[in-house]
């Protein structure tokens, strides 16, 4: 089953596309961990560092969407760039981040207990330096939040099965520490349009924004909300569909996945 995901997913790109040294380590790590079945963990090697990995489909999928897709990629006007990493899972963006930035001054948020006992190994381990990890939930106030623990990258606070209470953290508190903020990356499954909303007064000092916006049936979209935050505070964004489907009109749920209807990828630069 695997192998013929692996197949089906590689052969869709052109041959320009897997000629990048990223993209040949990629299709190396599909090879040798694309059949590996959900969850098991491994302890993966790529771009010079060996990390542990809960799940080693997601960790493929991080791999292209960060290395080869450079999807987190961003100009910096100066060599120490202020990077809040929302959502940090096991630590990939995190390299990616110090790779691009060597001197990055980076805070990262994981609120998945485990997974960022897995960060904090990954970084130490790998003697990544100047990042401040925190394992607290970013949300809209310092109360604690109740969510599900997928496992991997998914743990939701709109995620099935048995919830647990953890920590959280105001983002918009957070912000208010920095003069400027260089790039901010929010990837917090489906908690953030109430983050952003919460933190509309204070985007004004960051440059480069990346959003991960989730809707669930049964739930208001607010999509529109979101947009015109970020247009009231100077920003151009792109969009993308992280997920293909044919004929949306009728297919309004991903295939295979119950739960979300829309998963799309901004992208947010100052004009």
């Amino acid at each position: 089953m695997y192998m013929l995901f692996a197949l089906k997913y590689f052969f869709k790109y052109p041959y320009h596309y897997v000629r990048t040294p990223e993209a040949r380590e990629l299709l190396a790590l599909m090879a040798k961990y694309g059949t590996v079945p959900r969850y098991e963990a491994r302890t993966v090697q790529f771009q010079g560092c060996t990390f542990k990995v809960p799940d080693c489909m997601s960790f493929l999928f991080q791999h292209e969407e960060i290395f080869v897709g450079q999807s987190y990629r961003f100009n910096a006007i100066n060599a120490q760039p202020v990077i809040l990493d929302c959502g940090a899972n096991i630590g990939t963006s995190c390299l990616f981040f110090k790779k691009l930035y060597p001197n990055a001054k980076i805070t990262a948020f994981e609120a998945d207990p485990k997974i960022a006992n897995i960060l904090t190994h990954n970084m130490f381990s790998n003697h990544i330096k100047d990042i401040d990890i925190v394992n607290k939930a970013v949300w809209v106030h310092n109360n604690g939040i109740s969510f599900a623990s997928e496992g991997s990258d998914a743990a939701s606070i709109f995620g099935e099965g048995e919830k647990q209470h953890i920590p959280s953290i105001r983002l918009k508190d957070v912000l208010e520490q920095f003069p400027s903020i260089d790039m901010l990356k929010i990837d917090i499954e489906g908690a953030e349009t109430e983050v952003i909303k919460d933190c509309k007064d204070e985007l004004g000092k960051v440059q480069n924004l990346f959003i991960e916006y989730h809707s669930f049936p049964g739930q208001t979209q607010e999509l529109g909300t979101l947009l015109n935050i970020l247009t009231e505070n100077g920003f151009r964004y792109f969009i993308r569909d992280v997920q293909d489907r044919p004929s949306p009109l009728i297919n309004h749920l991903y295939k295979n996945n119950t739960l979300m209807d829309l998963q799309l990828n901004i992208f947010a630069v100052k004009k």
